[in-house]
């Protein structure tokens, strides 16, 4: 592998999304030279308002950076982008670094960190946590996997994006500890759903329950963030229904593959499932108190 120690002063971004965008936007504060490009030439516009630049192909910008940030919705999206249809790892410089944001499979990270490797391509997973608050405040929480010289080399990339930068190990734990920080999240999202619904059908005010928990010990960001949302029957997404149940189904592959009983994670995968079969795939993830709802017949 080339050794390069210089700072990287140009950055693509593919996947101008809920996340993509707003990380993209912070590159630009930062003083990066960013390149975009994204499905919908839409994204492409707002970003260019701004002073990205969009070369018209994910081929023709990762020929003209140093580091091409993947932010896409899967796996099968990132193998299309980077080895498929958008020849991102054909058009890349020997040297160059590919970081991959999105939450997808750990197994095929691995796979393709060996591909980058056979091109003299160094690549680090650095999959993200926070919401689209974290993404649009800059304040992700980033868990990288990689090796250490190249996340250093990349370190001013991912202080422009996040407030908790944290090199977890090599290539491929990135996305192990952000599928267990899933695993963490999907069970305080359904613990937080019963309690609330609880307290509602136990003839407490469901916004003074919430008052009271939050400042205690049972608190947490998504209590905050997101109970309040519940409260108000606000849908609007920070992660989507659909995302979620795709890191669910994510991490129920890897359990399944190392021997790791997730039980309460199987269940929140069957609620989620609840939930896409009534087409609320893009409602906020949340949501998922709406499926307890369906079962206890407070939502027909």
């Amino acid at each position: 592998m080339t050794e390069r120690t210089e700072s990287v002063s140009t950055v693509g971004i593919i996947g101008l999304g809920l996340m993509g965008k707003p990380m993209c936007l912070n590159l630009l504060k930062s003083g990066f030279s960013v390149y975009a490009h994204n499905r919908s030439q839409g994204k492409c516009r707002e970003v260019e308002r701004e002073g990205a630049v969009t070369p018209g192909s994910a081929r023709a910008m990762a020929e003209r950076v140093e580091v091409v940030i993947t932010m896409l919705p899967d796996t099968p999206d990132v193998e299309r982008v980077v080895l498929g249809e958008g020849e991102v790892l054909d058009a890349l410089r020997p040297g160059s670094v590919l970081i991959d944001m999105s939450t997808i499979s750990p197994d095929f990270t691995r796979e393709l960190a060996g591909r980058c490797r056979e091109k003299d391509i160094a690549m680090l997973d650095a999959p993200v946590t926070g919401g689209d608050v974290g993404a649009i405040n800059g304040t992700l929480s980033i868990m990288v996997g990689g090796e250490s010289g190249v996340v250093e080399r990349c370190r001013p990339v991912f202080d422009a994006l996040g407030s908790t930068v944290t090199h977890v190990g090599p290539v491929g734990t990135g996305q192990v500890v952000k599928l267990a920080n899933q695993i963490v999240g999907v069970g305080n999202l359904l613990a937080m759903s019963e309690g609330l619904l609880f307290a509602r059908r136990a003839g407490v005010d469901p916004v003074k329950a919430h008052r009271a928990i939050e400042g205690g010990a049972a608190g947490s960001w998504l209590f905050t963030h997101r109970g309040p949302q519940i409260l108000t029957e606000d849908w609007q997404p920070g992660f989507t229904v659909a995302l979620q149940q795709k890191d669910v189904r994510l991490a129920l592959e890897a359990a399944d593959k190392c021997g790791a009983p997730l039980l309460g994670t199987h269940l929140v995968y069957s609620l989620y499932q609840a939930l896409l079969n009534r087409d609320l795939g893009q409602d906020g993830n949340h949501a998922l108190i709406k499926a307890l709802e369906y079962l206890s017949g407070d939502r027909s």
